[in-house]
């Protein structure tokens, strides 16, 4: 009991420190930030690039989407496709911009419900789902540390051959989850009155490539953004990096945190001016684009579920007419 006390105020520490620490360090970079290089970096990106851009980013949110259809063939629900990728589309555009239990957890309750799932399966999406995402983190994070492709300033604490390790480590908790989805002979557990089931070896490897892709995805649109002499898996790794600071943290849609660490890890390769610009643009593009059409897709399926709703209740009217 003390020691689980301990983890949680440690965790709290650290949050507390995470809070404090970004925006100091924006606070700093705002006041030495030349306004104007973003102003013009911004205004230098052709349509092209912008339009390539907003497509990189749907194509990843149709990734993570897919998810949700792993989750069908994982759970034998019969919600068709054409319903179960809007929801998981807004599911994903207000995880991003509103936290996890806003946008991954409550609305998928509230929608799927709406369609008629019960809780038992929505849970059972809603676990896939992670599992997918943060498998797929694990092996694609994992390769690119432990082929050493994220250059770390020099003096951070980790250095390169503490992240090398962490990436074998990382790459060896993918591999055994494929492992134990393929061999284990026991598929099935129960834990505090949940039941998990392990997919099948060739659900599994779907998700670790639906996962990684969309990672991958998510760095591509930043790397579009960026000067091209970068190095794309060096521009990834950051991203990764980021993402773990970010889930620290518990800041909606990571905000601060991505710039920080990404101005951390690439100063002296780029231009403050051109990198802040380049993040506001992913941002744009990533975040706040996809949460428009999310609030509008929002309205459309609470207006169809309404629609579902009301002839569910005439349909016990028309056979009693009858």
């Amino acid at each position: 009991m003390a020691e689980k006390s301990w983890k949680v105020w440690g965790k709290r520490v650290l949050t507390l420190c995470f809070i404090i620490l970004i925006p100091t360090l924006l606070y700093t970079l705002a006041r030495n930030l030349d306004w104007d290089e973003v102003r013009q970096s911004l205004l230098a990106y052709s349509p092209a690039t912008l339009a390539l851009g907003l497509l990189l980013a749907l194509t990843s949110y149709l990734v993570f989407a897919s998810y949700d259809l792993l989750g069908r063939a994982y759970t034998g629900h019969r919600l068709p496709a054409r319903q179960v990728l809007p929801v998981a589309f807004v599911c994903y555009a207000f995880n991003l911009n509103f936290t996890t239990w806003v946008g991954g957890v409550a609305l998928r309750y509230r929608l799927y419900g709406r369609l008629g799932l019960d809780t038992a399966t929505i849970t059972r999406i809603l676990t896939l789902g992670l599992l997918t995402n943060w498998m797929g983190y694990l092996l694609l994070a994992g390769s690119v540390f432990a082929l050493r492709l994220v250059k770390l300033p020099e003096g951070w604490a980790v250095g390169a051959s503490g992240l090398q390790l962490i990436g074998v480590a990382m790459v060896a908790v993918a591999l055994a989850y494929l492992f134990a989805c393929a061999f284990a002979k026991r598929r099935t557990w129960h834990i505090r009155g949940h039941e998990i089931t392990l997919p099948s070896w060739r659900l599994a490897l779907c998700q670790v490539a639906l996962g990684a892709s969309n990672w991958a995805l998510m760095a591509a649109l930043i790397y579009l953004l960026l000067p091209h002499e970068l190095f794309y898996p060096s521009i990834l790794g950051v991203l990764l990096i980021s993402c773990i600071a970010g889930v620290v943290a518990h800041i909606p849609a990571g905000l601060g945190v991505l710039e920080t660490v990404f101005l951390a890890l690439l100063h002296g390769q780029l231009s403050q001016g051109t990198l802040v610009a380049a993040l506001l643009g992913y941002r744009t593009l990533y975040y706040l684009i996809p949460l428009l059409l999310a609030l509008i897709a929002y309205v459309v399926l609470e207006k169809r579920a309404k629609a579902l709703r009301q002839q569910d209740r005439n349909r016990p009217q028309e056979a009693d007419a009858r």
